[in-house]
């Protein structure tokens, strides 16, 4: 498990590229694994429900693991790293 302080280092230096390389408003993709649980999945969906977020899943071979990838336009890289700190909340959840 990473430190707080890496945690920090990790998303000040996500905000920069995101300065640096987007023009804001845009769309962003997000991508996570999670357990399969319908549970987490609308735990995740809530989180971006009032974005106009096209959210797909996939299950795994095994069915143990469900991936999500989210397509969502947001207005700064704030928010980005905002969502990604609500889903990191979430136990299992990795994101890529």
């Amino acid at each position: 498990m990473k430190s707080e302080k890496e945690v920090e280092e990790f998303y000040k230096r996500l905000k920069e590229q995101l300065i640096s390389d987007t023009t804001w408003p845009a769309e962003y993709y997000y991508k996570f694994i999670i357990p399969a649980s319908l549970d987490k999945i609308a735990e995740i969906e809530a989180i971006f429900d009032a974005t106009d977020a096209v959210i797909t899943t996939r299950d795994s071979k095994t069915g143990k693991y469900t991936s999500l990838s989210i397509k969502v336009k947001l207005n700064s890289p704030d928010i980005v790293i905002e969502k990604y700190m609500e889903v990191s909340k979430i136990e299992g959840v990795i994101s890529l």
